[in-house]
């Protein structure tokens, strides 16, 4: 276990929930990825980023996907791509990412609390 946090602490945390638009292969990153848009709505609009989810899901397969993602954490290049949230995800028992997301339909963009 992590060393505890404070209720504030957690509020700093922006995570929101999208709808992926646009998936593709992304070949040239150094561990098997692919490249995710994902649209949080009008006020945050699509950000894009890299997930290495290769384990359980193809590009084809995400689109129209709900996902959960942190979306305040400043832009960080990997490899020559621009990664602007942090889609969020827990391993399986063999290392695959396996996507967090609602279970059922929410609006894009709502907050999670």
């Amino acid at each position: 276990m992590t060393e505890a946090i404070t209720f504030d602490d957690f509020m700093k945390v922006d995570i929101r929930a999208g709808v992926i638009t646009r998936a593709e292969p992304y070949p040239e990153a150094r561990k098997p990825a692919i490249k995710l848009w994902i649209d949080f709505g009008d006020e945050l609009g699509e950000k894009k980023t890299s997930a290495q989810i290769t384990a359980h899901y193809t590009p084809e397969t995400l689109i129209g996907t709900q996902v959960m993602a942190v979306v305040n954490f400043p832009p960080r290049q990997i490899g020559k791509f621009m990664s602007e949230v942090l889609v969020l995800g827990v391993s399986d028992d063999t290392g695959g990412v396996v996507l967090a997301r609602p279970d059922q339909s929410v609006p894009r963009g709502g907050r999670l609390h």
